[in-house]
């Protein structure tokens, strides 16, 4: 019986210092994987199938044509990850305050849902939401 296929998911971020973006993600408790990583790049592991890629604005640049977007100026994208509880979305919030990130937007307390995010050091939105429930 063969292995079912496992979907994986890479987000790819431009960032200004490799280094200090992977000691922020390292500070909030995730791991990177060195074979995907050098000067120019390194690759964040998030889960088994989820990796963030924080590829310096030059390397970025390689891939595409367009102009990087400034997230400390403009909102790109808002990347949102699951948590298992409540209290582990306010722990992960915590170090990455701790970290050098910023709280944007208050918590939001939807009864079936509670998120909040922060804005990591290149300006990238996060948000970690805990799902209990169903929507009414």
């Amino acid at each position: 019986m063969s292995t079912p296929y496992v979907q994986m998911v890479f987000v790819n971020l431009p960032v200004r210092d490799v280094e200090a973006a992977k000691g922020f993600f390292l500070a909030l408790g995730y791991d990177f994987n060195p074979t995907f990583s050098d000067e120019n790049a390194t690759c964040i592991v998030i889960s088994d199938s989820i990796f963030v890629m924080l590829l310096a604005n030059a390397f970025f640049q390689q891939f595409t044509d367009k102009a990087i977007a400034d997230a400390r100026q403009s909102t790109e994208v808002i990347t949102c990850l699951s948590a298992e509880s409540r209290e582990a979305v306010d722990a992960l919030l915590d170090r990455a305050l701790a970290a050098g990130a910023s709280e944007p937007q208050p918590a939001r307390d939807l009864g079936f849902m509670y998120q909040r995010g922060f804005q990591d050091l290149d300006g990238h939105l996060w948000e970690i939401a805990y799902m209990d429930g169903e929507p009414a």
